[in-house]
């Protein structure tokens, strides 16, 4: 692992490749899983004010799903998450567009209705964080839904840190993400 500020990276995030390519996997990781996606606590109410601004976005069941059940949910560990639709595996967020899912938050964030792209666990995604007292640990969350975004990562040659710079950068800092780089060229 390399130590970064207050973070452990999984090295994994800098030996394995990933890039998403949603021509492939069609974005089925908004639709599969367990639970709604991780929410930080501020991003709750950040949801509750945003949604009046996205409903519009947003398909009739996912509209169903939020109003029955509010714009987050605990799941059944107690942790915070987008609420689901058909039997807790699609999020609430989600549409479609040409057979692919898209995320009306992030469509409502490229069409400048608002102003934060989506929940950061959603963007910085395979990336998972586990939370501790005094740090973090940044690890690579395997699924084998991703299997086209790691082959075509290697296709790319693009480690899964250099995928995903930007929502590093929106959660840690540019400074954080230059010493990351920093750390990398050093050790690897």
């Amino acid at each position: 692992m390399i130590e970064v500020q207050s973070a452990l990276v999984h090295e994994d995030l800098i030996t394995e490749d990933f890039v998403c390519n949603l021509n492939k996997c069609k974005g089925i990781c908004c639709i599969e899983g367990d639970a709604g996606a991780p929410l930080e606590q501020n991003e709750k109410q950040v949801l509750e004010e945003i949604y009046p601004k996205i409903k519009h976005l947003l398909a009739p069941k996912g509209i169903a799903a939020i109003e029955q059940y509010g714009t987050s949910v605990l799941d059944i560990d107690g942790d915070l998450t987008t609420p689901c639709v058909d039997g807790n595996k699609e999020c609430a967020y989600v549409t479609f567009e040409n057979g692919i899912t898209k995320c009306a938050i992030e469509k409502a964030y490229e069409q400048g209705i608002v102003d934060w792209k989506k929940p950061i666990s959603c963007h910085l995604y395979p990336i998972r964080i586990t939370k501790y007292p005094e740090f973090e640990v940044l690890h690579y969350d395997r699924w084998h839904i991703c299997k086209d975004a790691c082959s075509f990562g290697r296709e790319l040659k693009v480690p899964v840190y250099q995928f995903l710079k930007d929502p590093l950068i929106r959660k840690y800092g540019k400074d954080w993400y230059e010493e990351l780089e920093q750390s990398v060229k050093s050790n690897y």
